[in-house]
């Protein structure tokens, strides 16, 4: 069924200033439809969603990617601090580490989509997005970086693997590491302390990709078991302008059998889940969404919210439980009638990409029981949000409290963005790791003289640390569903 969608409000208001750089136009966006309602407002458990705004002219407000310089750096919450723990990355975005205490780093951008972007609309965005410093091409590999002295810095840095197809996510369970591609989950055999692996990818399952691919990332994450793979898949359309055809099987969370190739969704309506992991303290399954744009600088909150088997999320139909999107004429009520509301609203347009649960280690007690979330900051909202890393309290498994900055000063004075935060994780201390995009660094954030530095985890207690066995409801039953059979990955 194709979804009518009113295509005059994809109109973007636009200034044009002429120039002279080789002779080439530049276009120049000028801001419209400024937030009414203070940001606090569309953050927490119950946000304040005011009626969407169906005007002509849609926001872009584009912070110039400058990166660092002159020393200068990120600023750390009360009584933590930051350094850089590694830097000259090449568009890093995505962090995983390995029970070793090796760190993981996916040197990616998107691949070539030829159908993405057609269009005068098309031209424009990737214009703005080469001003904010996200249009370099993939470097297609994954970075070992491994701190042999415990200092905080980098004292071996190997590529890991190359040649992949825009990595994302990582995830090992035994002695198998998994990446997420663009367009398939692929393995490789490891062994403990490896610093690279030459063998050739053996695909698990073919992802939903294609020469649209509007949503490229693909996030990971093992369940604690080790038995199921989940990965998040992204929609071919901010809110299915291009037909519901383009958006078969995205839009969702996938779960995966490594074993059996057989897979099933395990939750739909979710515009863009990106950063994925299970809560060590409750053992359920949580994510990071990306909502909609063009319907105002209020709207719609981006969210994280737990995931459970067989939910809708409302997308594109509605937003937070059933408010309908009125640019989505064909509606469908049936699924509407059931979506369910996300548990906690982190504001509009924040774009939140990592997500990494706390746990004791070198960071401050009330850092303990919650999430870590890495804004990678908005582009369309008046005024700017995002552009932090925030941590969310949790109590009994669930959000209990407003974000707390942790990492900030990502924007300078004049609103150029030195950096951006994506992936974030611990490392073998519990210190949190942060990717930045546009600085091309990682940052590690730690406790301050308060907090000393602790011994590292031995393999062992981070076994002893891992998140609960799953939940009786969210166990898996393996889906009809069967995956294309495993080949040898070119």
């Amino acid at each position: 069924m194709a979804v009518t969608f009113s295509t005059k409000l994809f109109a973007v208001k636009l200034m044009f200033a002429v120039a002279a750089i080789g002779g080439v136009a530049v276009a120049l966006a000028s801001c419209s439809d400024p937030a009414t309602l203070p940001f606090s407002a569309g953050v927490g458990a119950d946000p304040q969603l005011p009626p969407p705004n169906t005007n002509l002219i849609s926001t872009v407000n584009i912070a110039p990617a400058t990166g660092w310089t002159g020393g200068a750096m990120p600023t750390a919450a009360s009584g933590l601090k930051v350094a850089a723990f590694a830097d000259a990355l090449d568009h890093p975005r995505w962090i995983y580490t390995l029970p070793n205490g090796d760190v993981l780093v996916a040197e990616t951008n998107a691949p070539p989509k030829p159908e993405d972007g057609k269009g005068i609309k098309g031209w424009f965005m990737k214009q703005f997005m080469k001003k904010a410093g996200a249009a370099t091409p993939s470097a297609n590999r994954i970075t070992l970086l491994r701190d042999a002295d415990g200092d905080g810095t980098v004292d071996l840095r190997t590529v890991f693997l190359k040649d992949l197809s825009s990595p994302f996510g990582m995830a090992l369970v035994g002695g198998t590491f998994y990446v997420a591609n663009s367009d398939a989950v692929v393995k490789f055999s490891y062994k403990r302390g490896q610093t690279e692996i030459t063998e050739s990818a053996t695909k698990v399952i073919d992802l939903p990709a294609g020469p649209l691919n509007h949503h490229w990332t693909k996030s990971l994450a093992a369940s604690p078991d080790g038995k199921h793979l989940y990965v998040g898949v992204g929609s071919n359309s901010n809110a299915a302008e291009n037909g519901l055809d383009k958006e078969y099987e995205r839009a969702a969370i996938w779960e995966i059998d490594p074993a059996t190739g057989t897979y099933r969704l395990y939750a739909t309506g979710l515009r863009n889940p990106v950063g994925l992991a299970f809560d060590p303290q409750g053992g359920d399954l949580w994510t990071v969404v990306n909502e909609r744009d063009d319907i105002g600088s209020d709207l719609v909150p981006d969210f994280l919210t737990s995931v459970k088997y067989g939910k809708f999320y409302g997308w594109p139909y509605s937003y937070f439980g059933k408010n309908l999107d009125p640019r989505v004429t064909q509606q469908r009520p049936d699924l509407v009638a059931r979506a369910t509301v996300p548990d906690f609203a982190l504001g509009a347009h924040v774009a939140p990409l990592g997500l990494a649960f706390g746990r004791k280690g070198n960071l401050p007690t009330r850092f303990n029981d919650g999430a870590f979330v890495g804004e990678h900051g908005s582009w369309n909202r008046e005024p700017k949000s995002g552009y932090k890393v925030v941590f969310v309290p949790f109590a009994k498994g669930r959000p209990a409290g407003k974000p707390i900055d942790v990492l900030t000063g990502f924007l300078d004075d004049k609103e150029n963005a030195r950096g951006r935060p994506v992936g974030v994780a611990l490392d073998a201390k519990g210190a949190l790791l942060v990717v930045d995009d546009v600085g091309n660094r990682v940052w590690r954030v730690s406790g301050d003289d308060a907090y000393a530095e602790v011994p590292a985890m031995s393999e062992a207690q981070l076994a002893a640390g891992a998140p609960k066995p799953i939940p009786e409801h969210a166990k898996t039953q393996v889906s009809s569903k069967k995956a294309p059979a495993a080949k040898r990955a070119n």
